[in-house]
């Protein structure tokens, strides 16, 4: 999916990680009819113009339904984030496009803020630099600037680290944070980076749907 309606978006593509289970909620929660539109539609609707493509990391048979080019993890077994996040840069390196960096999301956070890669990218310092968002505390590894330059590590990092955590990675590289502040709503505050785990945050996600417009 290439980008036309922004071609001022920072030249970077994305990808959507949707390789999870989704074993608290009981089905696809990617699917989920947020607001009557799949979950996945926002977020696909909230990237889109801030990026120059979006593909989908995610499972062979995946829906097809949303004519995203499907990028499968390089190695079997649902292997985590960073399995989506190598497959991802290993997709980027053959398109040779001329980019530093990829952008990722995940597909169960439909509030990310909508500059998030502006933000992200004004961060780094050197094309082998990782930024990754940060909000009330906590951050967000799954929604990062990641180098294509850290592809071999990275790739190498998921066969040979049995732990497979992202936080892990990061001491191997210099990584920025970037804080996000919480939204108020009529809701209440909104996290930007809210992410849907189970049916009663599904529940709250509607909420927020239906008060605000973050």
């Amino acid at each position: 999916m290439t980008n036309i309606a922004n071609p001022e978006a920072l030249p970077v593509p994305a990808i959507i990680l949707a390789g999870g289970r989704s074993s608290r909620m009981g089905s696809n929660k990617a699917l989920l009819p947020l607001g009557g539109v799949p979950m996945l539609r926002h977020i696909i609707d909230r990237l889109s113009p801030q990026v120059t493509s979006v593909a989908l990391n995610a499972p062979p048979g995946w829906s097809e339904s949303f004519g995203l080019p499907l990028v499968p993890d390089t190695v079997s077994g649902q292997a985590g984030p960073i399995a989506g996040i190598a497959a991802g840069l290993h997709r980027a390196l053959r398109q040779d496009t001329g980019t530093s960096h990829i952008l990722t999301v995940p597909s169960d956070s439909p509030f990310f803020p909508a500059d998030l890669v502006l933000r992200l990218h004004a961060a780094i310092k050197g094309t082998d630099e990782i930024a990754i968002a940060v909000s009330g505390g906590q951050d967000h590894p799954v929604f990062g600037l990641w180098p294509l330059s850290l592809s071999a590590d990275m790739e190498m990092f998921l066969r040979t680290d049995e732990r497979r955590r992202l936080r892990d990675f990061f001491g191997r590289h210099v990584t920025r944070e970037v804080d996000f502040p919480f939204v108020e709503t009529p809701a209440g505050p909104l996290d930007p980076f809210f992410n849907v785990n189970t049916p009663d945050d599904f529940a709250r996600a509607q909420k927020f749907l239906e008060h605000c417009h973050p």
